[in-house]
């Protein structure tokens, strides 16, 4: 008897630890897969969110740093790229240093979902709309208003954006209709009741 319970502990122990992995493995992978955006459209969300050097610019879903290392370069703002992949995060590091910008931008290794983003003035984003509207109320809950937050292609169902832009190129390089429209919200001021 004492035999039969510790083959079924060790079972439910073996079994727990595969569904634990498992689930670690499912969250740590990215649910967006990279398309890098276009120079003309992160030259438009720039311009869309009027960047000042005064601001901190993250891109949640940073990829290979782009928006954040054209933020720096062109307007001397900080920034903070955040993205899950490790190889992109890592892509990202040795472009800011190409690009002379190590000083100005940083690149965490992070779940979106879980990164602490309260000290942006300006969040970018290039994910898809049902990861938009998930993270919608993380952006709500933990961005200070005024918050400028732009969105290429996808939108936030909803809610209604400030501005909108239509690009005139697009994303020709990976035939996806891709980096033809981008949204720019602002995070409304907060109700004190």
């Amino acid at each position: 008897m004492m035999r039969f319970q510790t083959r079924a502990t060790c079972y439910r122990l073996a079994l727990l630890i595969f569904s634990t992995s498992l689930a670690t493995a499912q969250t740590s992978r990215p649910e967006v897969p990279y398309v890098p955006t276009t120079d003309e459209a992160v030259i438009a969300m720039l311009k869309l969110a009027d960047v000042k050097s005064t601001d901190v610019v993250y891109d949640l879903g940073c990829g290979d740093g782009r928006i954040v290392i054209t933020a720096a370069k062109i307007y001397g703002a900080h920034g903070v790229g955040i993205d899950i992949n490790p190889q992109r995060i890592h892509d990202a590091k040795e472009n800011a240093k190409k690009a002379g910008v190590e000083d100005l931008v940083r690149f965490e290794e992070n779940d979106l979902f879980k990164a602490r983003i309260r000290d942006a003035s300006v969040v970018t984003l290039f994910l898809l709309q049902k990861v938009n509207l998930r993270l919608r109320p993380k952006l709500l809950r933990e961005l200070k208003s005024g918050t400028r937050i732009v969105s290429n292609t996808f939108d936030m169902g909803d809610w209604k954006p400030e501005k909108e832009e239509t690009l005139k190129s697009g994303d020709s390089e990976h035939g996806l209709g891709l980096s033809r429209q981008i949204f720019l919200w602002i995070v409304p001021p907060r109700d004190e009741k």
